[in-house]
């Protein structure tokens, strides 16, 4: 039985995970940090931790009982929500790494990201460059096992408003719809796949089935087979 933390379970791909979390029979308890309460139906096994200082997230992370062993961040904002891009960093990178720091430290083995397809440390974007920063950081710290889950775009119902994602979301469910999921799958993943092929990797990895070596990297084609094709109960 494993015990598991989450830090962005009231994000698009989180909440799932969360979800997906508290439902698994191979996973004991569940310790979720967030501002506010994650939607997820009350369960015994689920520590929802709601404290809007995320300073004192990675010392609730450090005190949880039991330790945590498997670590999932669906965390990030955008620079609209943040109000500049220097206030963004502090939360996707800044926070994301606190975080995996004090898990690593507290005896986490295997660490999970929601990162993104789009990642380079010399892409002319400052967005890119920072979701491959936070990339190489969490590697460095030296998990058993790191997953970079890297969905393309990410397909679902957000809470909050933003235009922009809305309508290429939108032209994603078209085109999933009229061919069965062929013109959608290879560039925009359903935001329950994502979370299924999250939470199927960072089982396996604890339980001894992950590939050779320390990263497992989860592009589009293993994040359908992973969400999708194969995704059981673990």
């Amino acid at each position: 039985m494993a015990s598991a933390g989450i830090v962005g379970s009231t994000g698009l791909v989180g909440a799932h995970i969360l979800s997906l979390l508290v439902a698994q029979p191979s996973v004991s308890s569940v310790l979720s940090l967030a501002r506010r309460t994650p939607s997820t139906d009350s369960a015994s096994k689920l520590n929802a931790v709601v404290d809007a200082d995320t300073s004192k997230w990675a010392g609730h992370l450090s005190a949880a009982k039991p330790p945590v062993q498997i670590f999932f961040s669906g965390l990030g904002t955008t620079k609209g929500q943040a109000g500049s891009f220097e206030a963004q960093r502090k939360i996707d990178y800044d926070l994301n790494v606190e975080l995996a720091t004090a898990a690593k430290q507290a005896g986490a083995t295997v660490y999970v990201l929601i990162s993104s397809s789009a990642t380079s440390l010399d892409s002319a974007f400052a967005y890119s460059r920072m979701k491959a920063e936070i990339e190489e950081a969490v590697k460095a710290l030296g998990f058993e096992h790191t997953v970079l889950v890297k969905p393309g775009m990410i397909v679902g119902s957000r809470a909050e408003s933003r235009p922009a994602e809305a309508v290429v979301r939108g032209i994603a469910r078209g085109m999933g719809a009229i061919s069965c999921g062929y013109l959608k799958d290879f560039w925009a993943q359903d935001a329950d796949v994502i979370a299924k092929a999250a939470v199927s990797a960072g089982l396996r990895c604890l339980d001894g089935k992950a590939p050779e070596g320390k990263v497992w990297s989860l592009e589009g084609a293993d994040i359908m087979r992973l969400g999708k094709t194969e995704w059981k109960n673990e």
